[in-house]
C-alpha cells in the first residue's frame, strides 16, 4: 500500500466516521431543540397570566342568554366573576364544567359568579346546559365570542378559555386550557 492509497483509505474511513457522528448528533440536537421549543411555547402561551388589567371591555359586553334576552356582563360587577368561553364540541370544556357547577354552588353565596359564553349555536348550548344542570348564566356568543376572547389574551383562539375578574373590575387571571378545581379554588379563594 503506497502513501497515496493509505491517505485515501484514511480519508474514506474518517469521512464515513464523521458522517455517522453528525447523524446521531443531528438527531439528538434536533430532539433537544424540539423539546426546548415546546417548553418555551408551553410556558409563554399556556401559562396562566396574572394580568391585572382593566376588565371594562369584557364587562361592557352584552350577549343573549339561552332564552334570547340580552344580558350585560357588568350586571355582576362587584362579585368575583369567572367568565368561561366554551363549546359543546370542546372535550376539555365539557370536562371542566361540572366542577364549575360545584364551585358555583359552594361559593355563590360568598360572591362568586360564573358566566359561560358559548361559542356555539343557542340550541346546542341550551341542550348541553340542560344535560349538565348548569346553575349559572350561559350567554351565546357564537364564533364572534372567539374574537372577544382574543382581546382578553386568548392569542391561540382555542377553548376552553377562562377569565377571572376581581370585585374591583380588574382581570385577576386568564387561563387557556382547562382550569382544574384546585387551581380554581386557589385563585378564587384569594378574591372572595
Amino acid at each position: 500500500m503506497n502513501d497515496q492509497t493509505s491517505e485515501h483509505s484514511l480519508a474514506a474511513v474518517g469521512a464515513s466516521g464523521l458522517n455517522r457522528i453528525p447523524r446521531w448528533l443531528t438527531v439528538a440536537l434536533a430532539g433537544l431543540l424540539a423539546l426546548l421549543a415546546g417548553a418555551y411555547v408551553a410556558r409563554t402561551t399556556l401559562t396562566p397570566s396574572p394580568a391585572w388589567k382593566d376588565a371594562s371591555a369584557l364587562l361592557g359586553v352584552s350577549l343573549p342568554d339561552l332564552d334570547g334576552r340580552e344580558q350585560k356582563i357588568d350586571q355582576w360587577r362587584g362579585k368575583v366573576i369567572v367568565v368561561n368561553f366554551w363549546a359543546t364540541w370542546c372535550a376539555p370544556c365539557r370536562e371542566e364544567m361540572p366542577e364549575f357547577v360545584k364551585a358555583q354552588s359552594e361559593f355563590g353565596g360568598k360572591g362568586l359568579q360564573f358566566v359561560g359564553i358559548a361559542v356555539d349555536q343557542a340550541d346546542k348550548a341550551r341542550q348541553f346546559a340542560k344535560e349538565l344542570n348548569l346553575n349559572y348564566p350561559t350567554l351565546v356568543g357564537g364564533m364572534g365570542a372567539m374574537q372577544l376572547s382574543g382581546t382578553l389574551g386568548n392569542d391561540l383562539m382555542a377553548l376552553p378559555f377562562t377569565v377571572v375578574v376581581a370585585r374591583d373590575g380588574m382581570i385577576a387571571h386568564t387561563q387557556l386550557g382547562p382550569l382544574k378545581r384546585a387551581q380554581l379554588d386557589a385563585i378564587v379563594g384569594k378574591l372572595i
